[in-house]
């Protein structure tokens, strides 16, 4: 089953500054909960984003047990939006799609992931239980985050 988990927040800053910060992947472990271990192992020259770029990470999403995540950006829309896609990892489908849009107090900043557990019924068992409290964790942490650094 296909779930969505949607957050949006305003972030007192010019498109420029918001864009630079998100579609760099070196910025991701500074926004994810500790706890996870979340380790971007691809290193680039340059840190701009584009359609095709693929990212590697280590991270422990559970119980502390490290596993690789491969994401591809698969689309970009310059200083507007960009998605993410899972080509590898805990899920069954991650599609994560960023909206920036430009407003009179900075940005508002739209996060909208689609996503799907493995292991079918058990899949939706370990959702219920486990994986849809801790997405709205890591956002709630990422939104406490982000408000320090924008919005103080």
């Amino acid at each position: 089953m296909k779930h969505q988990l949607f957050r949006e927040q305003q972030l007192n800053c010019d498109i420029q500054t918001a864009w630079k910060f998100f579609s760099s992947a070196s910025n991701l472990s500074e926004i994810t909960p500790k706890d996870m271990n979340f380790t971007v192992l691809t290193h680039f020259e340059n840190d701009e984003i584009f359609e095709g770029m693929i990212i590697d990470y280590f991270v422990s999403p559970l119980f502390g047990i490290k596993m690789k995540w491969k994401t591809e950006i698969i689309q970009v829309d310059f200083q507007k939006s960009f998605t993410d896609f899972q080509k590898k990892g805990p899920y069954k489908i991650w599609h994560h799609h960023h909206e920036f849009i430009e407003n009179e107090n900075g940005v508002l900043m739209k996060d909208t992931v689609d996503y799907e557990l493995p292991f079918g019924f058990l899949g939706e068992i370990a959702h219920s239980v486990l994986v849809k409290k801790k997405l709205e964790n890591i956002f709630d942490y990422r939104y406490k985050i982000l408000e320090e650094r924008f919005n103080k």
